[in-house]
């Protein structure tokens, strides 16, 4: 716990200095763009509300990351007896240039290894009141046998017009692993609140190639298929109300990721959830997407359907029907040698209850690379994609978002 805690205070200082790395978008639903690049080590609960479905970079695969490769070429000590093992025979002639074994001068690789630090940030607000603050550092660890091991903590705020705030800090440990072909995810942790019970939550992901990857001269990805199967349960951090109620679901489907070549790629997500409250869910997701240089094109597809509408009472975004579509038209390129940025704007219609309007999401996140082991994202999001039920009044929210990286 002190090592979380000193790792926890030591990045929010230097979150501090980059002045306010937000959480990446999409981690707000919005920013449907590239893959993943996060090293988050479980899944962020990114299929909750509408708006945050609308995030490409919390849905899609990784990009291929610039960390070193699992099977490093340093040196491992031997597990296998030297072959001339046998105990030299007693000698009566003197020997000659007779001298000591020389101990190995090989490195010995550690046990374990810490990798990689980074901090996620994120802050909402809405035209209605209400706020919620995410400070969640994350210390990645490799071992030996080229499995992982994460270790979360952090600080998260809820505010809401006309009740008391809620203040909590996430500990969560997690593990990722494979056997074979398939890579295996899992995690478990504590919420403990100030003045709300402590809840636990565990999530678990099975990611398996149908199609291997088919990698160009140049290190760019040609075309995969990646089917990944999902397992989560946890309180519902969507504002205080569905914390004070003590909300809980639990959520499972699969993940399908289609590089159709160098330039076209296909999501497709689908989500069942269970509440505690009696209430289940429906949530689907699609997601296709053309790059041309340095602009792309997608069009996004998102359905929501609730068995029962209990906003009201529970708190929570929870409509019998709601769809949104959506087309997106982004650029992504370099400002500087050491500033990448990317700007895109999605523009298309929300049906809610039958009656149809206007959903646009405006999107802006740039990446500063301070070394070759430290980089940094800020983000900001503004969209009108309801995840609340609001009568005659137009919705509006903003996210500022943002990721620290620190690589060892």
């Amino acid at each position: 716990m002190g090592v979380i805690c000193s790792i926890g205070i030591w990045t929010f200082s230097e979150a501090k200095l980059q002045a306010a790395q937000a959480h990446q978008t999409w981690k707000s639903l919005s920013e449907f763009t590239e893959g993943v690049t996060k090293v988050n080590p479980e899944p962020t609960p990114i299929l909750i509300a509408a708006p945050e479905n609308f995030n490409p970079d919390l849905q899609l695969p990784p990009k291929p990351s610039i960390e070193a490769p699992q099977n490093s070429s340093s040196p491992k000590p031997s597990t296998e007896a030297p072959q001339n093992s046998s105990p030299p025979k007693p000698s009566t002639e003197a020997p000659q240039n007779s001298s000591p074994p020389k101990p190995s001068t090989e490195p010995r690789t550690p046990d374990v290894v810490l990798e990689s630090i980074y901090t996620d940030y994120r802050y909402d607000t809405d035209n209605f009141g209400q706020s919620n603050l995410f400070f969640e550092p994350t210390a990645q660890f490799r071992l030996s046998n080229g499995n992982k091991i994460f270790f979360k903590t952090g600080f998260n705020l809820f505010e809401q017009r006309g009740a008391e705030s809620i203040t909590n800090f996430p500990l969560q440990v997690g593990w990722q692993g494979k056997i074979g072909e398939v890579t295996l995810q899992t995690a478990a942790g504590v919420d403990i609140f100030n003045r709300l019970p402590t809840a636990i939550n565990l999530n678990a992901k099975v990611e398996l190639p149908i199609s291997p990857p088919q990698v160009s001269s140049s290190g760019q990805l040609l075309s995969t298929v990646v089917l990944s199967g999902n397992l989560e349960q946890g309180l519902y951090k969507s504002n205080i109300r569905t914390l004070e109620n003590q909300i809980t679901a639990w959520r499972f489907g699969p993940d399908l990721y289609w590089q159709i070549d160098s330039k076209t790629s296909l999501f497709s997500s689908l989500r069942l959830g269970n509440y505690n409250d009696g209430n289940s869910e429906v949530q689907s997701f699609s997601r296709l997407e053309r790059k041309f240089g340095q602009f792309s094109l997608a069009a996004n597809l998102f359905n929501l359907s609730f068995d029962r509408d209990l906003e009201r009472r529970s708190g929570y975004f929870s409509p019998p029907d709601f769809l949104v579509y959506n087309a997106e038209v982004a650029w992504e390129g370099n400002i500087a040698n050491l500033l990448r940025c990317r700007l895109a704007a999605n523009l298309g219609r929300q049906r809610l209850k039958g009656e149809f309007d206007n959903a646009n999401t405006y999107q802006t996140r740039c990446t500063v690379k301070f070394s070759p082991n430290i980089e940094a994202d800020l983000g900001y999001t503004f969209s009108n994609v309801r995840n609340q039920e609001t009568g005659g009044s137009t919705y509006g929210g903003d996210s500022l978002t943002g990721q620290l990286r620190v690589k060892f």
